[in-house]
């Protein structure tokens, strides 16, 4: 998941008196034991302050979560929301330290990559969700595979199955961006099937274009495009396994190989924008943006920003199956989901605000302001075209049981290994081989523990 620019605000904590039951297990050191008893009505809490660490800067992301911290604070005013707001980059920094300190926030958005919500699972820093899972009936709302993203073990060895302990706004989808003037003024259909994808790339490419924008100096956007490429190449079943971090999978398969492959020729082709190892991801798409490339692979929660950007010039597409009409299997889950603290002292005022940006209403909010509601999508109207395919193509995946898990959710370390692999895998200083022996190497040692 996803991966966004930053504005800081300040990180104060201010706790106030008046406790809901349930609301004063937290100590200083921490607690990961949720409520026994909870209260799900927040004009009965009292007067408090939420600290709430986001990384939703963007237009979309930014618009949705203001507005509805906006509607929340109308609702309840007592409670008070105190908004840190930080780049996806800067929060992974920044969290693990902050969650260990005597003023962490009480919400925080956490990846749910082991690295990161993995670690504080079995730190106890985030407390687990299941008691007010129930109170608010968030299970009847958010189906198993979803809840799933956001589920670890109470010892964190097992990811994607036992104990709830975030809740998602989004959904999110890797998938192609297209830039439709270019496309028209090359003669380039939308492609139905991956063959004519790669002959699109290569025509854009002998036409002077930039087929493919791409920045990777932050180096997890490769390992984004590297999901599309091994939703085309490995194993569904085999995928998960790896994106888990369950054992029964292998990098150095032959369907793996073929994904480092292709990501290796298409640098060889020159498809990609000259100099993408120096270029961040912003500049990068922000280039698309302005003409600079005909495609971009790339999430879903880069499309309001787009929209803004390039009007009615933009669109989306799944990543085409090997036959028309084929199942697309590519990257997706949700956006990072809202974790309680385990030092969060008023936990029923932070359990309110997740359930107010996750309601019925909130989804309708997150819809109108062009991003992805990552439940009831099918209910929403889209507010303009390239929502609408967005809707339709995380609709599709979700149907068709085509998302793949993100590549770098599977160990604590995975993030680092594949990012550094694929660096050296684009710019040639590792083989095929080398590269998938050394991300074996990461996932096996994991898995064998």
């Amino acid at each position: 998941m996803k991966r966004r620019d930053f504005l800081t605000m300040s990180a104060g904590l201010a706790l106030l008196a008046g406790c809901a039951p349930g609301s004063g297990q937290s100590t200083s050191t921490g607690s990961a034991t949720a409520p026994s008893a909870v209260s799900t009505d927040p004009a009965k809490i009292g007067r408090a302050t939420l600290t709430v660490w986001d990384q939703e800067v963007r237009g979309g992301g930014n618009s949705e979560l203001t507005k509805l911290i906006a509607s929340f604070q109308k609702a309840y005013p007592d409670i008070t929301i105190k908004r840190v707001s930080r780049s996806f980059d800067d929060l992974t920094k920044t969290l693990r330290l902050a969650l260990s300190g005597n003023d962490a926030p009480d919400v925080i958005q956490a990846n749910n990559t082991r690295s990161q919500m993995g670690e504080f699972v079995k730190a106890k820093y985030i407390i687990p969700l299941d008691s007010y899972a129930t109170a608010y009936k968030w299970n009847d709302r958010y189906s198993e595979s979803l809840r799933a993203t956001a589920s670890y073990s109470t010892d964190a060895k097992t990811f994607g199955s036992g104990t709830l302990y975030g809740l998602p706004q989004m959904g999110e989808v890797v998938a192609i961006y297209t830039n439709k003037s270019k496309l028209s003024s090359l003669g380039i259909k939308s492609p139905s099937t991956w063959e004519e994808f790669e002959a699109a790339l290569a025509r854009a490419k002998s036409s002077g274009e930039v087929p493919l924008a791409f920045g990777n100096l932050d180096k997890w956007p490769a390992i984004h495009i590297l999901g599309v490429l091994q939703g085309q190449y490995e194993q569904p079943a085999a995928a998960r396994k790896l994106g888990y971090g369950d054992a029964g999978a292998s990098w150095t398969s032959e369907g793996n190989r073929k994904a480092l492959t292709k990501f290796q020729e298409w640098v060889t082709k020159g498809y990609f924008t000259p100099g993408f190892n120096g270029l961040g991801y912003d500049p990068a798409w922000q280039q698309f943006s302005k003409g600079k490339g005909v495609f971009l692979i790339a999430g879903t929660w880069l499309a309001a920003d787009l929209t803004t950007a390039m009007k009615d010039n933009v669109g989306f597409i799944l990543p085409p199956p090997a036959k028309a009409g084929g199942v697309s299997y590519t990257t997706g889950a949700t956006s990072l989901p809202f974790a309680i603290t385990g030092k969060c002292k008023n936990p029923d005022a932070a359990a309110a605000f997740i359930n107010h940006i996750t309601s019925s209403e909130a989804m309708k909010v997150i819809a109108e302001t062009g991003n992805l509601p990552v439940v009831e999508s099918d209910k929403q109207k889209a507010p303009d075209a390239l929502s609408k395919q967005l809707f339709d193509a995380f609709g599709t995946t979700t149907k068709n049981d085509a998302l793949l898990p993100y590549l770098d959710w599977a160990t604590p370390t995975m993030s680092d290994t594949l990012g550094a692999a694929l660096q050296d895998l684009l710019t040639k200083r590792a083989s095929v081989d080398e590269t998938a022996q050394t991300i074996q190497k990461d996932y096996g040692d994991f898995t064998s523990k």
